[in-house]
């Protein structure tokens, strides 16, 4: 017969042993597994280095912000919807009024900062991903960046141009991309003295 002592005795015998299950011995398996060679730079995030720093993941893009925006040496991201640092979409549909607003004004900005027409301007340029976290920008968007980048770094267009395509992938928006973090790094190491 089972008493309400016996069922605390099991009950607390199965927390005790979830506890070691699931609290303990299930992450350092899973830490463990990350440690295997050619899974360890994924679970450690992706690091990427530069000098000896950790300049960021290769995973993450994160927008840079020009010191001085009239002379802006960095390829951009695409834009995030979410507030800065955070992630996440808008979660609007694309007739929304704050939406076409938000496009629109985005267009006119970049058009301003790469000195071309709206209608020049590629829609990743202007819309926000789901996680507004996105590494990779289209070869379209980089190529619009190019004569930007090269007349404030003062690197010939050619140099960006294959610096671009050195960091184009096949990981971009359904087609290849170009990671924003591994450019802007690369433009950084071929500009002397930027060290």
């Amino acid at each position: 017969m089972r008493t309400p002592l016996n069922q605390a005795w099991a009950g607390l015998r199965l927390l005790v042993a979830m506890t070691i299950l699931l609290g303990l011995l299930y992450p350092l398996a899973v830490w463990g597994a990350g440690r295997i060679p050619g899974l360890r730079d994924h679970a450690e995030g992706s690091l990427v280095t530069q000098d000896g720093r950790v300049a960021g993941s290769s995973l993450i893009g994160i927008d840079p912000v020009p010191a001085d925006p009239a002379h802006d040496p960095w390829f951009h991201t695409r834009p995030s919807a979410a507030p800065e640092g955070a992630s996440g979409g808008s979660n609007q549909g694309p007739f929304t009024q704050d939406l076409v607003k938000t496009i629109t004004e985005r267009k006119d900005r970049v058009a301003a900062r790469e000195g071309v027409a709206p209608s020049r301007v590629p829609a990743d340029a202007v819309t926000a991903s789901a996680s507004g976290l996105d590494p990779s920008i289209s070869v379209a968007y980089a190529d619009l960046q190019i004569p930007r980048v090269a007349r404030v770094t003062g690197l010939p267009e050619g140099e960006v141009r294959r610096l671009v395509g050195a960091t184009t992938t096949g990981a971009g928006i359904g087609v290849p991309g170009v990671n924003v973090l591994l450019l802007n790094l690369a433009v950084r190491s071929a500009v002397p003295g930027a060290h």
